[in-house]
């Protein structure tokens, strides 16, 4: 169980980091790109792993050996874990870009050079020389873990804005700004209101999925399957029902793999209707797609609109943090034309909030869609309930969600 526990943890914990991470080192230009490929290769991982978990590894060689199909499926996880972690560890070093003061045309590309075993490590504040051969320069790193804060960065206009290398060191006289729980609750409270309201969205509709998914494979065994989970394990009964839960594993696999198509789509949906509109067409085709799978419970039916699963999730992971860039690279341009010195809001804290709503949504589904369940006596509320928030999401996305031009 600690296990499980630990794994689950870890799994929930990267996604924050990696995308400050992405806001944190891309321009603006790039982190649409980069957010597709984000929900890309999530999209492909969950179809390997629900494809794994589809399969019946009881009667293979993997199963004998191992003991069950449950301990083959975690070889699988912890396999996959073991490789990319291994590959993250010992892949390309970044090396941060500073100026070279001693170049006449600072504003010139050469005056940029990547950074050798001087520095203290990527992003690190400089210590001061040992030697006159250091260059004084090392001081223009950006230190990225000030970035939640909001320090200002300052880009080098020989780049132009879409591929700007940022530095948001300070003067040597000035003191650094610290990450401590007072600012970063003073950031919270200061959050401005679109920036509340696309949280509350991001809750509703995470909400809506994890409703959905934590529960798709019960409902397939017990309702779609019309199987028995608690019944004698040698009965037809639970054998239907095992049979409806790996055929529900089959649909989380379409649902991965429309994910990840859908994510490649969206770049183009995007000119047309925009991120406002695709962030509530996302909401829409889910709550109408598992509305359907209610009403209908039929095995073809119920597996081909498993796809409206992937149309949502791939909006869940795309198009939050893309309205969050719009929002700051909106707010730096205003900084600019007003020439004010005030520092736009930092990426970091931005998607900390965003995540912390996939948390919340798992507490509130977690403990309060099992009580529904035993109270209505069917699992068809699972759908409903998915179907019910994300129309909701629907309404409060065309009522309250700012759109940047």
């Amino acid at each position: 169980m600690f296990g499980v526990v630990l794994f689950d943890f870890a799994a929930d914990f990267i996604d924050g980091p990696i995308k400050a991470y992405l806001f944190d080192v891309c321009s603006h230009s790039d982190k649409e790109r980069g957010l597709h490929y984000h929900a890309l290769f999530t999209g492909l991982g969950g179809a390997c792993g629900y494809l794994v978990g589809a399969m019946d590894w009881g009667h293979s060689v993997l199963g004998r050996l191992l003991g069950s199909e449950y301990q083959v499926i975690y070889f699988f996880s912890a396999l996959t874990w073991g490789f990319f972690l291994t590959v993250h560890l010992f892949s390309i070093p970044e090396k941060p870009l500073c100026k070279d003061l001693s170049v006449s045309d600072s504003s010139s590309p050469s005056a940029l050079h990547l950074l050798g075993s001087h520095t203290n490590g990527y992003g690190a504040l400089s210590k001061e020389p040992s030697s006159p051969t250091i260059p004084t320069s090392v001081s223009d790193v950006r230190p990225r873990s000030y970035s939640a804060l909001g320090e200002r960065p300052r880009s080098f206009s020989a780049l132009g804005e879409a591929n700007a290398v940022t530095s948001s060191a300070k003067q040597p006289n000035k003191e650094q700004k610290k990450m401590t729980f007072r600012s970063l609750m003073k950031a919270i409270i200061n959050m401005p209101n679109h920036y509340r309201c696309l949280c509350v969205s991001h809750l509703l509709g995470w909400a809506a999925f994890l409703c959905n998914m934590l529960f798709f494979t019960d409902f397939m065994g017990q309702f779609v399957y019309k199987g028995n989970p608690y019944a004698d394990h040698n009965s037809t009964a639970y054998a239907t029902y095992e049979r409806g839960v790996e055929v529900g594993c089959w649909g989380l696999c379409i649902n991965a793999v429309s994910s990840a198509l859908y994510s490649y789509v969206q770049r183009f949906l995007l000119p047309y209707i925009g991120l406002k509109g695709l962030y509530f067409m996302g909401y829409f085709v889910f709550g109408m797609g598992t509305s359907l799978i209610g009403l209908f419970p039929n095995v073809i039916a119920t597996l081909i609109l498993c796809s409206v699963f992937g149309v949502m999730s791939s909006t869940l992971y795309t198009i939050p943090f893309n309205l969050i860039a719009e929002y700051q690279h909106e707010e730096e341009e205003q900084i600019k034309l007003q020439g004010s010195k005030k520092s736009p809001r930092g990426a970091g804290m931005d998607c900390a909030a965003l995540t912390c709503m996939v948390q919340l949504a798992q507490i509130i589904v977690g403990a309060g869609l099992g009580g529904l369940v035993n109270a209505a006596g069917s699992v068809i509320v699972v759908v409903l309930s998915a179907s019910a928030m994300s129309l909701i999401g629907c309404i409060f996305i065309a009522l309250f969600i700012r759109y940047v031009e």
